[in-house]
């Protein structure tokens, strides 16, 4: 295969790219479908999961029993953490602009910087903290915002959304030496069970009858695969500098097709966040 001649850095960029990329249509998609919560969060937890659950098969055959008993705490908590994250960010998107939701989850590399500091005892330089500080007077001047447009509750799932990325990104690395791809399996299947109860009708409009299978395989279950496996041949720093191609582009394909357009207050925060944490990852890769 040509993919094994590549350099690791090769790899893990064209895996992170490829990933991202997918991921970008995502919040137009959930515009588009005409699905109420409870039966969104009910396909985007059970297709990625069945999709996920087959390769998972294919590729520990008769040891995924095992894999998923290995995860132990670590995994559980990460179970439930992703879990509420899937829940929180389409709450987050079908209450505020896409833009919004999108710049709040780009807080999660900051937010993660800080749990790392306070739980695993990792030393945070004085970059990473001057980028935490304008990020979050970013934030701030986007939060003010939408509670004069009423588009708060939205940002604040968005900014919990980001807040259990970090939690998750945490978790990673205190066990960096367990799989916990069948944790996050689980946690799909989780949010499939629990959104079950819910929802009013299985039924899917003539139009979602494309658009829920395509964005729970092409947005959720593909990227998620991808984006797992990145990290293994690329540092954090460069995965995350791949992630704001997601906050640019998310926003643009719900303006081109919808035209859903940003206030200029989160134009302008989320240019700042965006701004500081490309050029907080960039010092950071020529650290290594």
């Amino acid at each position: 295969m040509i993919f094994r001649k590549f350099s690791n850095q090769q790899k893990g960029s064209l895996l992170a790219f490829i990933g991202v990329m997918l991921i970008t249509p995502d919040s137009l998609f959930i515009r588009l479908a005409n699905i109420e919560t409870w039966g969104m969060l009910f396909y985007r937890g059970a297709i990625p999961f069945i999709v996920v659950l087959i390769a998972l098969i294919l590729f520990y055959k008769n040891n995924l029993l095992k894999a998923i008993i290995n995860v132990g705490y670590p995994g559980i908590f990460y179970t439930i953490s992703f879990a509420i994250t899937n829940v929180t960010f389409i709450i987050s998107i079908q209450n505020t602009n896409v833009a919004n939701t999108l710049i709040m989850v780009a807080m999660a590399p900051m937010l993660s910087a800080i749990l790392s500091a306070i739980f695993l005892k990792e030393a945070t330089d004085k970059s990473t903290w001057l980028a935490i500080i304008i990020t979050f007077a970013a934030v701030t001047f986007i939060f003010y915002d939408s509670l004069k447009l009423g588009n708060i509750l939205g940002d604040i799932f968005g900014f919990i959304t980001a807040f259990g990325l970090a939690i998750n990104a945490n978790l990673a690395r205190f066990a960096k030496k367990i799989d916990l791809v069948p944790s996050a399996v689980i946690g799909k299947l989780c949010v499939a069970i629990f959104a079950y109860f819910f929802v009013d009708s299985f039924q899917l409009a003539q139009n979602d009858i494309i658009i829920v299978p395509l964005m729970c395989i092409m947005c959720v279950a593909i990227p998620f695969v991808f984006v797992t496996i990145a990290p293994r041949f690329i540092t954090a720093a460069e995965v995350n500098l791949f992630f704001l191609l997601e906050v640019i582009l998310g926003p643009i394909w719900v303006w081109l097709v919808i035209k859903e357009e940003p206030s200029l207050e989160t134009i302008i925060g989320g240019a700042v966040i965006i701004i500081t944490i490309a050029i907080h990852s960039i010092l950071a890769l020529k650290k290594i």
